[in-house]
């Protein structure tokens, strides 16, 4: 079975994160230059929440606030949900399924080294479903 530490292996390390004083505009520009729904909140070097486009929506823009004027740790989700690099892919998504969630940070040794996102769990899914196929085609064939 998939593990977090496959996930990451196979796609790119960068953690994109954000201070809790930051502005929300300044957080949603960083998820668009990066093309990413979700950064960690970080203070000297430690997680302190998540923010998301999720975040945005229902805490800035329902609410009629500012996202130039609003602090991110006024709408960041904390405490956060995380997981290890020993975590199962399915273990995740049962997570992100009971939670509601689309990202989970992975933290090793009490330190954020990752991301993986509801996507990154589909795509390990549907590929680990494609090598079944493969191998019980080739297991009928034989």
């Amino acid at each position: 079975m998939n593990t977090v530490r496959t996930l990451l292996e196979g796609k790119e390390r960068a953690i994109y994160a954000v201070e809790p004083q930051a502005a929300v505009l300044d957080a949603i520009r960083l998820m668009a230059e990066h093309h990413v729904g979700a950064l960690v909140v970080m203070r000297a070097g430690a997680l302190e929440g998540i923010i998301s486009e999720r975040d945005y929506a229902r805490k800035v823009i329902l609410l009629g606030r500012s996202s130039a004027d609003t602090p991110v740790r006024d709408i960041m989700s904390s405490p956060v949900l995380t997981v290890s690099l020993d975590t199962s892919v399915q273990a995740c998504m049962q997570l992100m399924t009971d939670r509601h969630v689309r990202h989970l940070p992975v933290v090793d040794a009490g330190r954020v080294i990752g991301m993986v996102s509801i996507g990154d769990l589909v795509k390990a899914v549907i590929a680990e479903q494609r090598q079944q196929i493969e191998q019980l085609e080739s297991y009928i064939h034989s």
